[in-house]
C-alpha cells in the first residue's frame, strides 16, 4: 500500500486476502452504511480513507 492518505479497493483487497468481487461487494456494502469504516465514491471508484480503515483493522475487542 503506497504513502497515500486513501486506500484503493485493490489495497483493501490484498489487506484482506480477498477475492475482487468479493472485495468490490464488501466496499459497497460498507459505503451503504459507513460502518465499520468510511468509503468515498467518485463515480464508479471506491477510496477508503487510511485512518478510518486502519483504526477498524486494527481494533481490539
Amino acid at each position: 500500500m503506497e504513502n497515500s492518505r486513501v486506500y484503493l479497493a485493490s489495497d483493501i483487497q490484498k489487506a484482506l486476502s480477498l477475492g475482487r468481487s468479493k472485495t468490490y461487494q464488501f466496499l459497497e456494502e460498507v459505503y451503504q452504511k459507513q460502518e465499520p469504516f468510511r468509503v468515498i465514491r467518485v463515480g464508479k471508484l471506491l477510496r477508503v480513507p487510511q485512518k478510518s480503515f486502519d483504526d477498524w483493522l486494527n481494533a481490539e475487542k
